[in-house]
């Protein structure tokens, strides 16, 4: 058993080897490298499937023996310093490796065809590789100086490749908003990590763990202090996992390609905060005033994500607000003190968003020949609308990922989310009433993602769509052709450029009537076709990207049943809880509460939320649906947004709701307005005292000293009568002065 545990240490260490080869293949053979840029999806894929067998072979040692194995070794010995590298393998690190490589997989398969055509494709897989070294590295840290470096190495490296089009001002800037938001809450880690040091003398997580814990129940430790320390360690939760108020950056970072998005969503980036408060879990549990702050973000989070997501028009922008509303829940569930309840919802979560993201760069993907490569239009929900015809595959995983999120049964989220929601009640009253609200308000947005873009009619239409692919793009992948055939005779053929669309029979009218220009990508024309009865139009990806969103719909739609308790007897209903309740003892052994179960309270509870989660389904759909037939001219693009349409609010409300969420809670405002400028201000403060007073000091003793010296350099001019008289002139002030001070001395002795 512990033969398997002895080789855990190679986990992070074998994707490295991809962004290694293709560094080493760039320098030595670039030519060779670039030609064959495609092949490299193939390493890339089957060392990190290597690494999921080997992590599914720990997970099921776990689940069968609960055993933990640590492995340390010193690096750095100095008198009473010691510092230790090493590995740790529990039920945590289990969890997050089995996690972090299927959904890892699957973005990468799903980026060999997303990304063929881009000239970073090679950047791009070397980047994504490093990002599954670094985040495996982080869930195997055994000690808090591992956690902090692979912790930034997650940060470079979604600061990497949310700006990976950098040529783009807005995907830079994005990065850079990630890259500065994220350092205020990871120097708010490190400050806190040195603070544990110097209060416990260890950063090994058992030794911490027992120290801290002890000294505080003896008290040993100033309460404040202890406090103060723990705060600055969940300050990088906050940030890592965009909870409120560090949370501006992740709407943002949509700017990078669409399977970033789904990694550092399902994954990586946002996981990590999640997975540094459940590792750090047996330190807040003792500090009541710290659980108490992790639940209060947490449901401030919860309905602050919930309510942005209503009036975005970007589709990845509402998912990513969905993301930030359900990471919220996680928290919650952490500082009610439900460890299994926030490491179910983050399994459920992970798998049901990565297909909702996937399934959105399909769209995407499809928008793209009918918009052109423009993203304020292929990511824009405004020119969507009627796709279910044209990408049936795409809408129906879109449909079980929006289901699921929404909370309906027997998908995967409806059971990590309905054990918060029962947990909450047992917290506060009025903290369940928020979550369970939001848990309509999240059926109600998602539907609302959903019905915008494959229901009603097409915005964004063309006239001359005949259902055939009329033109194809070849590019050698090692999956195959992707069914196009080769161009075999490329005289016959032309590049269309990105132009708008002038031929009369390509301008159509939307819905409104107003004439619409669309836009082509660049696409191979064949000139000896009759060119004018060509148009661009939506279509379903290749396989090579529907091939994930399939295996996806299999996790979503069973995944949630390793928490269902089919066992009433014993103190391991399902496996989740045989995985984690020994752990679970071990942190905390009052947590342990999976020992009962009563089936008619779950589902008088079940009932409960699923009741909200129609409802908000049922509001959205009358509301961007036109299901009556009064209403079949009623073109709702987003219903707070029509100013004068009669509802179920008035304009005023309405005015203040889209203007809240539209404008994301005023809050990225209130940055610019009052924090940056303060910042700014007070930088160029310090630039005038530094360049004023420290710098001006010895400028001004310099300048004295060369106007000084000019004065003397006239007076030695080599005559020596001028030499006599400043002699005398000085001579006879001095007796002069010399004279009355003597004077005046006499007369004050007299």
């Amino acid at each position: 058993m512990e033969h398997i545990y002895q080789y855990a240490w190679i986990i992070p260490f074998i994707p490295l080897t991809v962004p290694v080869l293709i560094g080493a293949g760039l320098l030595l053979f670039p030519t060779t490298t670039k030609k064959l840029r495609r092949m490299w999806a193939f390493p890339s894929i089957s060392l990190l499937s290597l690494v999921m067998l080997f992590s599914i072979k720990l997970s099921i040692q776990q689940i069968n023996s609960s055993f933990i194995y640590q492995s340390v070794w010193s690096w750095t010995i100095n008198n009473d310093f010691s510092l230790e590298f090493g590995y740790l393998v529990d039920p945590l690190t289990s969890i997050m490796s089995m996690l972090i490589t299927t959904v890892g997989i699957l973005v990468l398969i799903y980026s060999d065809n997303y990304m063929s055509h881009d000239e970073g494709y090679l950047r791009f897989f070397a980047y994504l590789s490093f990002f599954n070294t670094s985040m495996l590295g982080l869930v195997t840290s055994s000690n808090l100086i591992q956690i902090y470096i692979f912790w930034e190495l997650v940060g470079m490296c979604s600061y990497l490749l949310i700006g990976f089009w950098f040529t783009r001002p807005i995907a830079a800037d994005a990065c850079q908003k990630a890259f500065v938001t994220n350092r205020v809450g990871d120097f708010g880690l490190l400050l806190g990590i040195l603070g544990l040091y110097w209060l416990t003398g260890s950063f090994e997580f058992r030794d911490l763990f027992e120290i801290f814990n002890t000294s505080i129940s003896n008290n040993e430790i100033h309460f404040l202090v202890g406090t103060v320390c723990t705060f600055l360690l969940f300050a990088g939760a906050v940030a890592k996992s965009a909870q409120f108020p560090l949370h501006v950056w992740l709407p943002d970072a949509m700017e990078g390609p669409t399977p970033i998005s789904a990694l550092i969503h399902a994954a990586t980036m946002v996981a990590a905060g999640i997975f540094l408060v459940a590792r750090l879990f047996p330190l807040l549990v003792v500090i009541p005033s710290i659980r108490n702050l992790i639940t209060l973000i947490g449901i401030i989070t919860v309905l602050l994500g919930a309510t942005l997501a209503l009036a975005q028009k970007d589709i990845k922008k509402s998912l990513a607000y969905s993301t930030m509303s359900q990471l919220g829940y996680m928290m919650l569930a952490l500082g009610m003190g439900s460890y299994r309840a926030a490491l179910f919802h983050l399994i459920t979560h992970a798998y049901s968003k990565a297909l909702l993201f996937l399934g959105s760069g399909s769209i995407i993907h499809s928008m793209e020949a009918v918009v052109g490569y423009s993203p304020e239009k292929s990511q824009n929900m405004v020119f969507m609308g009627g796709l279910k015809k044209h990408v049936p595959i795409t809408k129906t995983a879109f449909l079980l990922g929006t289901l699921s999120l929404s909370g309906i049964p027997p998908l995967a989220c409806f059971w990590s989310k309905d054990e918060i929601l029962n947990d909450t009640w047992l917290y506060s009253p009025i903290f369940a009433s928020i979550a369970w609200a939001t848990a309509a308000l999240t059926a109600f947005y998602m539907f609302r993602i959903y019905l915008l873009t494959f229901e009603g009619h097409l915005n964004v239409h063309f006239q001359n769509y005949n259902g055939k692919r009329n033109s194809s793009f070849y590019s050698i992948s090692l999956w195959g052709q992707e069914g196009l055939k080769p161009i075999k005779n490329k005289k016959n053929f032309r590049l269309l450029p990105l132009l708008p669309i002038n031929n009369n029979e390509n301008v159509s009218k939307n819905l409104h009537g107003n004439i619409k220009k669309t836009m082509q990508p660049f696409l191979i024309i064949n000139n000896n076709c009759d060119n004018t009865k060509f148009s661009p139009y939506p279509h379903e990806s290749g396989n090579t990207m529907l091939f994930p969103l399939l295996v996806l719909i299999l996790f979503t739609l069973f995944v949630g049943f390793i928490g269902i308790p089919f066992n009433q007897e014993g103190i391991d209903p399902d496996i989740l809880s045989k995985w984690l309740t020994p752990y679970i003892n071990l942190l905390h052994p009052k947590l342990n509460n999976q020992n009962s179960f009563d089936w008619s309270e779950f589902v008088t509870n079940a009932s409960f939320s699923v009741s909200l989660s129609f409802s908000g389904i049922v509001i959205a759909s009358f509301l961007y649906k036109p299901v009556y037939s009064s209403l079949q001219n009623f073109d709702l693009i987003n219903f707070f947004e029509k100013r004068h349409t009669t509802g179920f609010f008035s304009d005023k409300i309405k005015n203040v709701i889209y203007d809240w969420a539209y404008h994301r809670g005023y809050i990225d405002s209130f940055y610019t307005t009052y924090v940056i400028r303060s910042v700014r201000g007070l930088s160029e403060l310090v630039h005038f005292f530094d360049r004023r007073v420290i710098d001006g000091i010895p400028n001004g003793l310099g300048i004295t000293s060369f106007l000084i010296g000019e004065g003397f350099k006239y007076v030695g001019g080599g005559r020596i009568s001028s030499y006599l008289f400043f002699y005398l002139f000085y001579a006879s002030i001095f007796l002069v002065i010399s004279y009355f001070y003597f004077t005046n001395m006499n007369l004050t002795d007299q």
